[in-house]
């Protein structure tokens, strides 16, 4: 059996989490504050630390694949999950069970 990096793979998964928790609150609240009520504020700041929480999970993952190790492949399926609502989410599921 492989030794993990458990606190490594459970930094991965947290900033998983909260990436896809920025990109729900980027649609279903930063976008309707500018489109409806004209605050495009809103989408400025919810726009950029989305973005920032997407580039570090990409760059953690690829960093983290070798360390942990992550199964061959899983860390691109992950970047490629949090271009998708709820893909995070998803995948949280396969990063819990090397967590097992």
């Amino acid at each position: 059996m492989t030794s993990r990096d458990l606190r490594l793979l459970r930094t991965l998964r947290r900033l998983s989490l909260a990436e896809g928790v920025s990109t729900l609150v980027l649609f279903g609240v930063a976008m309707p504050l500018k489109y409806a009520w004209g605050l495009p504020q809103a989408v400025t700041v919810v726009g950029g630390l989305h973005g920032a929480l997407f580039v570090g999970l990409c760059l953690l993952a690829v960093w983290a694949a070798p360390r942990v190790p992550l199964p061959a492949g899983l860390w691109w399926r992950l970047c490629a999950a949090a271009v998708v609502p709820f893909g995070p989410f998803l995948m949280d599921g396969r990063l819990r069970e090397l967590e097992g």
